[in-house]
């Protein structure tokens, strides 16, 4: 085997980049060629994604990687999951709504109407959460729906129009609840039942299948005609692929907006215990399973340091979270960071005082007690989601690994590391787009194996730092 290199396109909820990969035996090497913000828009009432702005800045990241690295083998793209674009014709319809805008509400109250959710879970084994595909498609307008004629999510709708190929990845289309759990095939009786057009769900696509090459257009746009390989396009699936994990002892923790905490087994866990703890079943590459829970993630973090900078206030986060670090953390309230009230975007300090009024409790008093307060909550929230996939899946945890950027914050390991009793290992931090890499990499010969010699080589070549219980 001969080192080579692939391009990855990785789409964040709050930025989105271009990564290069430099892969060969003993070599696993990124390269941030581009990074450029995802701002979503609120306009007529709605909360939508600037998908056109995405898609121009990955083209522009591309044409650089590409002058970087002339003999790029592949591309790569993934992003968040369950957000989708409506097509007629091969045209968008309309930009595609974000998950956090307030309308999954009616969708929820129709698709449980006619499948309650006790009924949905050993169907598709996803957890309940307002905002996945399926709710989303019941709280579409009518018109807007029986107008369109193809439905693609977030990654398929950019691949498409890269390469004028309609497909869905397996990882992403097992988000939208209209995948039977584990399964390669749609749920055609589900899509009826809800009332859907099975004609609007394109062929599924597994991880490391090729797609198609660039478009002769998009070839010359970025100065190469290269194929475009499907990766595990839920950013969490690509993420999963990159922790250097012993996955028969081991928990994982992908933190970054969201944070995804689970264990990776061979098959799904559709029990009703699992259904009320809270738990998805989504598919992993290799026919893995993820046994998850979404917790709030540092959404809630972001989201606070915002406000106070719309405020007009300077905040440096690195000295927030030493001021933090100073506050005693039994002198903050503990609150649960999955409550509703902290989904939207908004006055995240209001809504936590709102909380603790609601029981009695002191507020945090200052900003380094409420980024305190957050902190442990969300240690807390990971602590307690680890010890129940460990009991569900019937995995013995003995080390939980946090990946993503939730990994340079020390104060959110060492704390999940005490309130859990378990040793973590953070790192790596770009663990989404080394998944990305490495599957492609796969694909194009540069590795081989399994994910566990991958994750042997990520373990080689990005060394963790351990955080032990106190």
């Amino acid at each position: 085997m001969t080192s080579g290199s692939v391009a990855a396109v990785d789409f964040g909820a709050t930025s989105g980049r271009v990564i290069l990969g430099r892969v060969g035996p003993g070599v696993l090497e990124t390269e941030t060629i581009a990074r450029f913000p995802n701002e979503p828009v609120f306009t007529a009432g709605t909360l939508r994604w600037d998908i056109l702005s995405l898609y121009s800045s990955a083209l522009s990241g591309l044409r650089r990687a590409i002058r970087a690295e002339p003999d790029v083998r592949s591309i790569g793209i993934d992003s968040w999951a369950v957000d989708y674009g409506l097509l007629r014709s091969g045209q968008l319809v309309g930009n595609p709504f974000h998950y956090r805008d307030e309308r999954t509400a009616r969708g929820v109250e129709a698709v449980h109407a006619a499948l309650p959710h006790a009924e949905l879970y050993p169907r598709n084994g996803l957890q309940f959460l307002p905002f996945n595909t399926l709710y989303q498609l019941a709280a579409e307008d009518e018109d807007t729906l029986a107008f369109a004629d193809q439905l693609l999510l977030i990654p398929d709708l950019v691949a498409y129009w890269l390469t004028g190929q309609a497909r869905a990845e397996l990882t992403n289309a097992s988000t939208t609840g209209l995948l039977p759990a584990g399964g390669t095939a749609w749920d055609a009786e589900l899509i009826t039942t809800l009332g859907l057009s099975g004609g609007l769900l394109p062929s599924l696509i597994a991880p490391g299948e090729t797609l198609a090459p660039l478009q002769p257009a998009v070839a010359q746009a970025v100065g190469a005609a290269v194929d475009v390989v499907a990766v595990g396009s839920h950013d969490t699936a690509s993420a999963v692929v990159a922790v250097p994990m012993d996955s028969a002892h081991a928990a994982y923790i992908s933190c970054g907006t969201w944070g995804l905490v689970g264990v990776e087994l061979s098959d799904p866990i559709l029990t009703e215990e699992a259904r009320t703890a809270g738990f998805t079943n989504e598919g992993g590459v290799d026919g893995r399973v993820r046994l998850l829970r979404n917790v709030m993630g540092l959404w809630i973090l972001t989201e606070t340091v915002r406000g106070w900078e719309r405020a007009g206030d300077e905040i440096v986060l690195t000295e927030l979270l030493d001021a933090a670090a100073r506050v005693p953390a039994d002198s903050v309230p503990l609150f649960d960071v999955n409550d509703p009230s902290f989904l939207p975007p908004g006055d995240m300090p209001a809504r936590i005082d709102a909380w603790c009024a609601e029981r009695g409790m002191s507020a945090p008093a200052t900003r380094a007690e409420y980024a305190r307060s957050i902190i442990e909550s969300l240690a807390q929230g990971f602590a307690d989601a680890v010890r129940a996939a460990a009991d569900l899946g019937g995995v013995d945890v003995r080390t939980i690994h946090i990946v993503g950027g939730g990994a340079l914050n020390t104060l959110l390991c060492q704390r999940t590391a005490d309130r859990s009793g378990t040793a973590v290992l953070a790192g790596p931090v770009e663990a989404t787009a080394l998944g990305n890499v490495l599957i492609q990499a796969r694909a194009a010969g540069l590795v081989s194996g399994s994910l566990e010699d991958l994750r042997e080589l990520v373990a080689r070549t990005h060394e963790p730092t351990r955080y032990t219980p106190r």
